[in-house]
């Protein structure tokens, strides 16, 4: 049987993969396989089908991505949320690099070229961005210690996490966790 493979911009949470599957469901269009940032649909959709699925999904703040370029960046993408946010980095065997060619079976380098044109940032400073807001969020709910979080997050110390955290958002993990409205980066829009 045949199937149909779509790639969505902004999908980035199990929640947004409740949103996506109930989005299609309304469409009446059958998910075979759906992960974050990609849908696998059963059987061929028509151009009708495809229009009707991309106003919905826009609706609720998801862009559907055709170009193949924008495909894998969004891949890309998915792949570091899922890792930095939904798993333990210091669990994790590979590096990104090895992950992401692994995973969407191309060349690091041409991944990297790719992103970096296309975003105009680098892997590596997407990576770090994802893992200060998952360092934010972890410091807000104030259930482990920094020495926890940098273990956590695969960061080689305490030092070295405070001081990337410091870099990117101008203050010391305890400076943040001071603040009476702490300041977080939706994970969609860095």
């Amino acid at each position: 049987m045949a199937t149909t493979d779509l790639f969505i911009k902004n999908m980035v949470c199990p929640r947004c993969v409740k949103v996506v599957t109930a989005t299609v469901a309304a469409q009446r269009l059958e998910i075979k396989d759906i992960q974050l940032g990609k849908v696998t649909l059963a059987g061929t959709v028509t151009p009708q089908q495809l229009q009707a699925l991309s106003t919905a999904l826009q609706q609720e703040g998801f862009l559907l991505i055709d170009d193949k370029k924008q495909q894998l960046v969004a891949g890309i993408k998915s792949i570091i949320v899922q890792a930095v946010h939904h798993s333990d980095l210091d669990e994790m065997k590979e590096n990104f690099s090895t992950l992401l060619a692994g995973k969407l079976q191309k060349d690091y380098h041409y991944l990297s070229n790719l992103f970096s044109e296309a975003e105009g940032t680098t892997i590596e400073q997407y990576i770090i961005l994802q893992k200060i807001e998952r360092v934010k969020e972890l410091l807000v709910y104030n259930e482990l210690s920094l020495s926890e979080i940098s273990y956590k997050l695969g960061y080689s110390s305490v030092a070295h996490l405070s001081a990337q955290f410091k870099k990117v958002t101008g203050l010391t993990p305890s400076k943040f966790k001071q603040l009476k409205v702490p300041v977080r980066i939706p994970i969609d829009k860095l």
